[in-house]
């Protein structure tokens, strides 16, 4: 890893979901270099699975793991909240349900150095809302070849980091220089879920900061299978709650699917796969 990006940590919030998470450390385990520090915090889950597989991972996983449990349950943001607080440097906030291929940590580290306006970065997903691919905005079936298809989108991406209005939560990189400049993700206006991370971005954006797609990395989101069974979602609620303070954010989500200005790339991304042979379920 060049000298000169930051160091960056990998925060793990949890709940429940044993396998995905056992599957989801396994990935990352495998693709992250051995020195990076990585904390696992199990927000108080009351599944009796999780305990086993986060202490299966705490004998396997190198020292620079660090494995966590909150006394009561906090939620996705206060638990988020607690992992930025006890990391120094730039962190990626990666739910429990995902899957990362060789590369992806590296990747999201060279988008947050490629330029300090940046202040979150996003990779591609199957299953991410406006980072979603193929399909724009949609749920994908998660790749059967994931390593193979991260590998086509790495090399066949422009890697210009386009703009996006709003970081997706589920995997979330966010420069330390960002967060010591607008603060954490606030947990008295969010309480334990939905609308922080869009919340964030704005004020990211109101500070003169840059929301990206790292477009050259691709991580794999089975979806609503942590913090989902809570009974946790967006609603009309955790919506007026967020344009309570950002009145302009929904005239400019729209504004971004409108136009989607991720079409030509998500089109040439798919020809690429098409052409390796590679299939996308």
């Amino acid at each position: 890893m060049p000298d000169h990006y930051a160091p960056i940590s990998v925060v793990i919030p949890v709940y429940n979901a044993a396998e995905e998470l056992d599957a989801s450390l396994d990935s990352v385990h495998g693709t992250i270099p051995a020195t990076t520090e990585v904390l696992v915090i199990d927000d108080a889950s009351p599944d009796p699975a999780v305990p086993i597989v986060i202490e299966k991972w705490r004998r396997r996983a190198p020292g620079h793991w660090v494995f966590r449990t909150n006394s009561e349950n906090l939620g996705f943001v206060g638990t988020a909240n607690l992992g930025m607080q006890a990391t120094t440097g730039d962190v990626v906030l990666l739910n429990s349900d995902t899957l990362v291929a060789p590369g992806w940590l590296e990747g999201l580290q060279r988008c947050l150095a490629s330029d300090p306006s940046i202040a979150t970065a996003t990779p591609w997903t199957n299953n991410g809302e406006i980072a979603s691919f193929p399909d724009f905005c949609a749920p994908n079936p998660v790749p059967a070849d994931l390593a193979s298809l991260a590998e086509i989108l790495r090399t066949n991406s422009i890697g210009d980091y386009p703009e996006l209005p709003t970081a997706v939560g589920f995997c979330m990189a966010i420069a330390r220089s960002a967060i010591r400049r607008i603060g954490l993700f606030d947990q008295r206006l969010f309480g334990k879920g939905y609308g922080e991370e869009n919340d964030f971005s704005m004020r990211a954006r109101a500070a003169g900061l840059r929301n990206v797609l790292c477009d050259n990395v691709y991580v794999a989101h089975l979806g609503g299978r942590s913090f989902g069974p809570t009974g946790l979602k967006p609603d009309e609620s955790s919506m007026r709650r967020l344009l309570s303070r950002h009145p302009g954010y929904l005239e400019l989500v729209e504004d971004f699917i409108s136009r989607d200005p991720l079409a030509a790339r998500r089109a040439q991304l798919l020809t690429a796969l098409r052409c390796a042979g590679i299939a996308l379920s």
